[in-house]
C-alpha cells in the first residue's frame, strides 16, 4: 500500500470518526475495524483490471439491496440507496459498475438512476429474480457476471446468517417470505479459478447493524454487542468492512476516502479523471451533492421505498430525518476538502 500525505491519512481518519458515533444506538461501534476504510479507499482508486475482458476498464459490481419491509411491494428500505452513488463515482474514476439487487426492488432503483441522466447509459442494472422464481439459468447469469468482476462492494446488503437465512435486526427471515436472490454468490464466484494473493477479487462490504453481507468478518463482536446477533449475525466475511452509523454514510465515506487517495497518487490522476481545478473539483466530482441525494431519495419513496425502522413511506434513513444523513454528507465533504 503505497504512502498517502498526512494531511489526506488525517482526513480520511477524521471521514471514519464522523461515521462510526452509532448515531442509531445500536452498537454498532463494536463492529469497527480499524484501517478498513483506509484499505477500501486504496482498492477502489487503484483498481486495475485483472481479467482479459471485452470491456478494456475494471468492473465494480455493487451488490445492494435490503428488503426488510417485508409487508409491502417494493420491500426495499431508504438505507442502500447509497449504492448508486457508489455506482457513479466508480464510473467517473473511470471503471465500468454494476448495481445487482432482487427484481422485488426494481421500481425503486429504476426511479434511483432514472433521474440521473449521465447513468442511464454508464452503469449496468441486474435485477435478479428472488424466492421460488428462481431457476438454474439465474444462477448462471450471476456465474457469468461475478466472472467479470474486479471488485465487489455490498452496501447494505443482505447477508445469509449461520442457517443460511437473512434476517431483518427484528429477527424476520426474509427467504421465508420469498424476497431474497442468492447475491452473495457473485463473491463466491468471482474468486473461482482465479489467482491467489494481490490478484484475487476484492470484497469491500458497509453495513451497520450486523446482518449484512460481509459483517462475517466481525462475526464474533456481532454475538456479543448486537442484539439477537447469534441468529441474526452474517457470517459471510468481508476483506474490508466499513461500519457506519447508517450504510449511506459509509458509502458516502468511501467515495470520499477514494477520491483523497486517487489526488494523492498523482496530480496527472486528476487530469485524467476530467478535473483540472483541483482536489476540491475532484472530490465535488466523486460525491453526490445534498440536493442530488434529496431529489433521489424523494423518486425512490415515490417509487414506495420506505424506511426500514419506520415501516412508513417517507424521506427518512433508519428513523433518522433526512437532514441528520444531509448533515453527515456536509461533514463528510468538508473533511476530505480540508486536505487540499
Amino acid at each position: 500500500m503505497a504512502t498517502l500525505s498526512p494531511a489526506i491519512a488525517s482526513s480520511i481518519e477524521k471521514i471514519n470518526d464522523i461515521i462510526t458515533t452509532d448515531a442509531g444506538g445500536r452498537g454498532m461501534k463494536h463492529l469497527v475495524v480499524d484501517g478498513d476504510l483506509l484499505a477500501s479507499a486504496h482498492i477502489l482508486a487503484r483498481l486495475k483490471p485483472n481479467r482479459s475482458s471485452k470491456r478494456g476498464r475494471a468492473h465494480v459490481i455493487i451488490l445492494t439491496g435490503f428488503p426488510c419491509c417485508v409487508d409491502h411491494a417494493p420491500p426495499m428500505e431508504t438505507d442502500g440507496l447509497a449504492s448508486v452513488a457508489i455506482a457513479r463515482a466508480a464510473v467517473r474514476m473511470g471503471y465500468d459498475a454494476t448495481l445487482c439487487t432482487e427484481k422485488c426492488n426494481e421500481a425503486v432503483f429504476r426511479a434511483a438512476v432514472d433521474g440521473i441522466e449521465e447513468l442511464q447509459s454508464s452503469i449496468e442494472l441486474h435485477f435478479s429474480p428472488e424466492g421460488p422464481s428462481r431457476t438454474a439459468e439465474d444462477d448462471d447469469v450471476l456465474r457469468e457476471l461475478a466472472k467479470s468482476a474486479d471488485l465487489v462492494i455490498a452496501c447494505e446488503r443482505a447477508g445469509p446468517a449461520s442457517d443460511g437465512a437473512c434476517y431483518t435486526m427484528r429477527g424476520i427471515d426474509m427467504n421465508e417470505r420469498g424476497l431474497i436472490a442468492p447475491l452473495h454468490r457473485i463473491v463466491t464466484y468471482s474468486r473461482e479459478g482465479g489467482n491467489c494473493g494481490d490478484d484475487v477479487v476484492k470484497f469491500i462490504a458497509i453495513g451497520d447493524g450486523g446482518n449484512e453481507l460481509g459483517m462475517g468478518k466481525v462475526i464474533d463482536k456481532i454475538r456479543e454487542h448486537i442484539t439477537d446477533g447469534n441468529r441474526i449475525g452474517a457470517v459471510m466475511a468481508a476483506d474490508h468492512l466499513i461500519a457506519a452509523s447508517v450504510s449511506n454514510w459509509g458509502g458516502y465515506a468511501l467515495i470520499a476516502a477514494a477520491a483523497l487517495v486517487r489526488c494523492g497518487d498523482d496530480d496527472d490522476v486528476i487530469a485524467e479523471n476530467n478535473s483540472t481545478e483541483g482536489r476540491t473539483n475532484w472530490i465535488d466530482e466523486c460525491l453526490p451533492t445534498e440536493e442530488s441525494e434529496t431529489r433521489l431519495l424523494h423518486r425512490c419513496v415515490a417509487a414506495g421505498c420506505r424506511d426500514g425502522v419506520s415501516g412508513k413511506m417517507e424521506a427518512t434513513v433508519d428513523g433518522m430525518p433526512l437532514d441528520r444523513s444531509m448533515e453527515c454528507l456536509r461533514d463528510i465533504r468538508k473533511a476530505a476538502e480540508k486536505c487540499s
